[in-house]
């Protein structure tokens, strides 16, 4: 159960795999309805694609899922963007036996997302982190070229995060879907909401970012930095060349940055059930090397998450992470052309994207127009509140749905 937890601080966590502190917080009138749609992952591939730098991509394919059914209108669709190390899974099983996605107590028939109303779109991005896990559909560094017939490595060209927005916008167009009657998602989700609002400001009527903020400052430019400086220095990196045969990958840099992100996307009281405790056979006191349980355990969770992973794809996200709203002057010129209703999810104790961040995004907002309210996601998980405590806002999320 500890290495499940610690897992879903670093994979497309569920409720499920929550810890029961996590689940309790949940009252009955939020508890998730019992049952859970099955999905189908499904690919969706473009030839000739340009990216935002103007360099084209001779071939992409990103993965996707949907539940609900589009109208007539093409209009009651909601777009569901994914956090930095998830993918498209944020809603449904893909069998009864497997586990639903992350975000599913909002979403599914009769969930605060109704798909029994909207149809609700979640994709994988460009560059996705989880590139090795047998799932996840993507394109990025470790693509073939079909120009040189070897893995991109670093020769893939730079994506910011409005070229996830347009890959997504192509998709929408392949599905019919013509308005979005919402669009949300937590972390880099919630930068990807933002950026879509500003992007096609006439398409959308709700925008609700979920443990966001509204630009990638100079501190979280940094921070962002030191996520991946272990890559950087792990020596079987070679500058992003390590696809040929006979090289072996930078795991340990790669299971070093993770780490990082996920102590740095949790709260205290997440690791406080650790304690001090010392695993057998270790001695902290008497030998250097020897680990404390808090370290181990979280040591053991990012090295099997760093082996579903790609260190490349890894620094391409946290670039295009730093490329948030980067078209624009300034992050109020980017929100004042926005045209839709805006909820600002919160956590409290989230540390990566800090509370007086999202109070700063909601202010603007409201400087430049825009009808907008805050909501806090609570628990004690930090930042992961966002990911995993979402069904205590269920009825705040259906009012936000039916205001006009």
């Amino acid at each position: 159960m500890r290495l499940h937890w610690l897992l879903a601080g670093l994979m497309s966590a569920a409720l499920w795999t929550a810890p029961p502190a996590v689940r309790a917080q949940t009252p009955p009138s939020a508890a998730t309805p019992a049952a859970t749609e099955i999905v189908e992952k499904r690919s969706f591939e473009l030839a000739g694609h340009t990216l935002r730098n103007g360099t084209t991509l001779p071939t992409l394919r990103i993965g996707y899922q949907t539940a609900g059914t589009l109208n007539a209108a093409g209009d009651n669709a909601v777009l569901v963007a994914h956090f930095f190390s998830g993918n498209s899974h944020a809603f449904g099983r893909y069998a009864a036996d497997q586990p639903p996605g992350y975000w599913d107590a909002i979403v599914g028939p009769g969930r605060a997302i109704d798909t029994n109303r909207y149809f609700v779109v979640s994709s994988d991005t460009l560059v996705n982190l989880n590139v090795r896990d047998g799932r996840t559909v993507t394109t990025g560094p470790v693509s073939m070229n079909p120009a040189t017939g070897r893995h991109w490595g670093t020769d893939f060209p730079v994506v910011s995060m409005r070229d996830f927005i347009e890959v997504q916008k192509k998709l929408l167009d392949s599905l019919g879907v013509r308005r979005l009657a919402l669009v949300t998602g937590p972390s880099m989700g919630a930068l990807q909401a933002i950026e879509w609002a500003a992007a096609y400001p006439e398409m959308i009527d709700r925008v609700m970012p979920v443990i966001g903020g509204g630009e990638i400052d100079p501190w979280m430019l940094n921070w962002l930095d030191i996520w991946e400086a272990p890559i950087r220095l792990d020596p079987n990196w070679r500058g992003g060349d390590y696809y040929a045969q006979g090289r072996e990958p930078p795991v340990a840099g790669l299971a070093a940055a993770l780490k990082i992100v996920t102590v740095h996307a949790q709260d205290r009281p997440a690791l406080a059930r650790f304690g001090r405790a010392i695993p057998d056979g270790q001695d902290p006191a008497r030998r250097l090397a020897d680990r404390f349980e808090a370290e181990r355990a979280i040591d053991e969770a990012a090295m099997a998450r760093a082996r579903m992973s790609d260190a490349n794809h890894f620094l391409y996200l946290t670039r295009a992470n730093q490329l948030f709203l980067n078209e624009y002057p300034s992050t109020e010129a980017a929100l004042a052309r926005s045209r839709a209703r805006w909820l600002v999810v919160a956590s409290p104790t989230d540390r990566v994207f800090l509370m007086e961040a999202n109070r700063d995004l909601l202010a603007t907002l409201q400087r430049v127009g825009r009808p907008a309210e805050l909501a806090e996601v609570t628990g004690p998980l930090g930042h992961l509140n966002g990911v995993v405590g979402m069904a205590p806002l269920a009825e705040r999320i259906r009012a936000f749905l039916a205001a006009n």
